[in-house]
C-alpha cells in the first residue's frame, strides 16, 4: 500500500484532541489501568503521571501483590493522585478489566519478561479495551510473536524501540528503510506501531503513515519511553482516535523534551505536558 508519509505536527490533530466538557467529571475524561512492574517502580509511576498530566480523569496503576506485598506500599507511598490496586491473582486483573469505566490499558514498562506478563497482555487484549504494549510486555513474546498477533482485536498500540521490534518482528528485513519496517509491522501484527528514535515512525494496520522528527537528543535518556507510552494511554483512555492520538502523543513528547533542554531526566517529562499544551491552544 503505497501512501504517502505525513510529517507530523499539530496540523494533522489537533482539532480531534479530547475538549474538557463544564458538566464533564472524572469518569467522562476516562480510567487509566497500568501494569505496575516490580521492583523496577519508576518506570509505571512515569507513564501513570503521564497519562494523568495529558488528561485521564482518573489513573490507577495494578500491582502484583502475590509474593511481596512490598510493591504496593512502594506504589502507594510514591503517588498521590493516582489510585493503586492490589492484584493477588490473574482473576482479580480480570476483574478490575470488567470495569467498563475503565477505557485504556497499557502494560510493560518496569514489568518482568516471561509468563506472566505474557497471561497479563493476552487478558488486556481480551478485553478488547484501548491497549498500549512496550517494554517487557513486546519482549515476553519473543518466542510466540504470533501468539500475540493473533490477539489483537481491538484498538492496540505497539512502542518498540529497534531492539524490542526486532526481537517481535524476526522476519522483517532489518535492511528495509524505517518507514516500510514500520508499516509491514503494522500489517502483520493488526496494531498500531511506533518505532522509535531519532525519526519515530508511526504507522497504522490500513498503510496510513506519519513521521516525527522533532524529538531532540535529550530524550535518549533512561524511561523516556515509559512516559512516552503513558502519554499515548491517557489520549486513548480520553476517547481521541487512535491514530492520530498516537501520533499527537509522539509529538507531545518531543516538543516537551524541547522546552526543557539540556540535562533533560525522564521524570521530568510529564510536568512539562501542560506548558505544551498550553502553547498549543495559544498559537
Amino acid at each position: 500500500m503505497n501512501q504517502l508519509v505525513k510529517q507530523n505536527s499539530p496540523e494533522l490533530w489537533a482539532d480531534r484532541l479530547p475538549v474538557l466538557q463544564q458538566d464533564g467529571n472524572k469518569f467522562t475524561r476516562g480510567h487509566a489501568l497500568i501494569w505496575g512492574g516490580w521492583p523496577a517502580t519508576g518506570a509505571a509511576r512515569m507513564s501513570a503521571r503521564a497519562a494523568a498530566r495529558i488528561g485521564a480523569g482518573l489513573t490507577t496503576v495494578a500491582v502484583d501483590v502475590s509474593q511481596n506485598e512490598t510493591a504496593l506500599m512502594v506504589y502507594a507511598s510514591a503517588l498521590i493522585s493516582i489510585m493503586v490496586t492490589p492484584i493477588a491473582k490473574l482473576q482479580d486483573l480480570d476483574t478490575i478489566l470488567a470495569d467498563k469505566r475503565i477505557t485504556g490499558l497499557l502494560i510493560g514498562p518496569g514489568a518482568s519478561v516471561g509468563e506472566e506478563t505474557r497471561a497479563r497482555v493476552l487478558a488486556m487484549l481480551k478485553s478488547k479495551k484501548a491497549t498500549v504494549l512496550d517494554a517487557g510486555a513486546l519482549s515476553s513474546f519473543k518466542e510466540e510473536p504470533q501468539l500475540l498477533f493473533a490477539a489483537i482485536d481491538g484498538v492496540c498500540v505497539l512502542t518498540p524501540h529497534q531492539g524490542e521490534f526486532a526481537r517481535i518482528f524476526p522476519n522483517i528485513d532489518s535492511c528495509d528503510d524505517k518507514i516500510s519496517r514500520a508499516r509491514n509491522a503494522a500489517k502483520i501484527s493488526g496494531a498500531i506501531v511506533v518505532l522509535k528514535g531519532s525519526e519515530t515512525v508511526i504507522a497504522a494496520p490500513d498503510g496510513r503513515t506519519i513521521s516525527n522528527k522533532n524529538a531532540p537528543a535529550t530524550l535518549a535518556t533512561a524511561g523516556s519511553g515509559d512516559v512516552l507510552a503513558g502519554i499515548i494511554l491517557g489520549l486513548l483512555t480520553q476517547g481521541m482516535e487512535p491514530f492520530m492520538a498516537t501520533a499527537a502523543a509522539v509529538w507531545f513528547h518531543g516538543e516537551a523534551a524541547n522546552i526543557f533542554g539540556p540535562g533533560l531526566l525522564a521524570e521530568d517529562l510529564p510536568d512539562l505536558l501542560p506548558a505544551v499544551l498550553r502553547q498549543l491552544y495559544a498559537s
